[in-house]
């Protein structure tokens, strides 16, 4: 799990660049900036780099490996940190995604769902839950299928010390920016109906967690309000240790 060899200037420097490109993105849809989450995505990046994206201005931070990510979180326990899930999540690890982060960003099945909420310690707040939905329809990627996600969603919402917050997509890369959008623009049609068919006091579904480093502009004009960004803030990632145990692929940042 090595360290960034960043420096704040250097890390300070590649944020603004970020900062910018999404203020850019927002201005061209003609939204606000302060519309837009950026979580900073650390996977394969030591604790020293997220002590460095701490002092620069960050908080929300995403991860896919649990070994690492919960290492990261026991040297960083004096920062006010929140830590995402970012990848599909496998029966046998919910219980330490359930006790360690603070929001769940990959559920697309109920037991997944039923497990976390089983899991998640009485002492904590309820579990920010987002549901990832497969817009390309990919077979062999995770996801719920679109026609299966009112359901879905209505089955997580009964479940206690969860709050279902939205919709996450991991679309594959598509030739160009308008193909891009035109893919993201189905996961906007898929949350618009999630919050129309939103009934009793619970909050409103306010997150639609997609676009990446590479296609962030894209997102934010089909209606992202998160984008997860990696090499853009990091660089380029160190080669995985072979022995982290993964909650996901390498789908996002």
């Amino acid at each position: 799990m090595p360290d960034s060899p960043l420096n704040n200037p250097a890390f300070s420097a590649a944020l603004r660049a970020v900062q910018t490109r999404i203020a850019a993105a927002c201005a061209a849809a003609g939204r606000d900036p302060a519309s837009v989450q950026l979580l900073a995505v650390s996977k394969t990046f030591g604790p020293e780099a997220v002590r460095v994206a701490y002092q620069a201005g960050l908080l929300a931070f995403g991860e896919n490996y649990i070994q690492e990510a919960v290492a990261k979180m026991v040297a960083l326990a004096d920062l006010p940190l929140q830590w995402h899930c970012i990848g599909p999540i496998q029966s046998n690890k919910t219980r330490l995604v359930a006790e360690h982060f603070a929001w769940a960003q990959t559920v697309d099945r109920l037991k997944i769902a039923q497990r976390l909420a089983e899991q998640r310690p009485a002492h904590l707040p309820p579990l920010q839950v987002c549901l990832q939905v497969n817009v390309d329809g990919g077979p062999t990627k995770a996801g719920v299928a679109p026609e299966d996600l009112p359901a879905l969603a209505r089955a997580v919402r009964a479940l206690p010390r969860l709050r279902l917050r939205g919709l996450m997509c991991i679309p594959d890369p598509q030739p160009d920016a308008a193909a891009m959008q035109a893919v993201f623009a189905r996961a906007l049609v898929l949350f618009d109906a999630l919050r129309a068919d939103w009934e009793g006091p619970d909050p409103e579904p306010d997150t639609l967690s997609m676009g990446m480093s590479a296609d962030l502009e894209a997102a934010i004009a089909a209606g992202s309000t998160l984008v997860r960004i990696g090499s853009a803030l990091f660089g380029a990632r160190p080669v995985k240790p072979a022995a982290a145990a993964p909650l996901a692929g390498a789908q996002d940042g």
